[in-house]
């Protein structure tokens, strides 16, 4: 058991039968009574997002997440194919358990799985992935980095804003944590 004050963003706790991983910590001080403390929490299985508060001098039980790294290989319906990179061993994750990395996922993507007590729970990408252009309104003479954005589908089939100079086929880095178009890729 770990006391509230050990707390910190990024652990992972064991609560009501589930794991969480802390997203955001505060520490409210009341004027009278004990302090407070604030947790957003992210169920990792569920992908959820929830909002609670404890007692300081509450304590939680760690949950030891084990983090492996993988290639991503292929779907096959609801089910999403990885290879453990170093037993090559293949770890199956459902479309519930990846969330919304959906959007960034292509063959050969290399990323890191999440897991407790040996079960696959989550998977963690890389803050930026290259993916080609496959759709997008052709670009104008004139047209400059700054001058604006227009809509760009890529390989995985999400669209991004882009700069209007981006054709198609054109390879770009998009952040995997906003969605946002970083840079166009070599």
């Amino acid at each position: 058991m770990i006391d509230a004050g050990e707390l910190r963003k990024g652990s992972a706790i064991e609560l009501d039968g589930k794991i969480y991983q802390i997203t955001d910590y505060r520490h409210i001080k009341m004027g009278r009574g004990s302090a407070q403390i604030r947790l957003r929490l992210r169920d990792i299985r569920s992908n959820n997002t929830t909002e609670r508060s404890f007692q300081a001098s509450d304590k939680f039980t760690p949950a030891f997440l084990e983090h492996r790294s993988v290639q991503y290989l292929y779907s096959d319906g609801s089910l999403y194919y990885f290879m453990d990179n170093k037993s090559y061993e293949q770890i199956t994750l459902t479309t519930d358990q990846i969330g919304e990395a959906i959007n960034y996922l292509k063959d050969g993507l290399n990323l890191e799985v999440s897991t407790y007590n040996g079960e696959a729970v989550s998977i963690e990408l890389p803050t930026a992935v290259e993916l080609q252009v496959t759709e997008t309104e052709p670009g104008f003479k004139g047209d400059t980095a700054t001058g604006g954005n227009k809509p760009a589908k890529v390989e995985t089939g999400i669209t991004i804003q882009v700069p209007l100079f981006i054709t198609m086929g054109d390879i770009i880095k998009v952040d995997t944590r906003s969605g946002e178009y970083l840079e166009k890729a070599n």
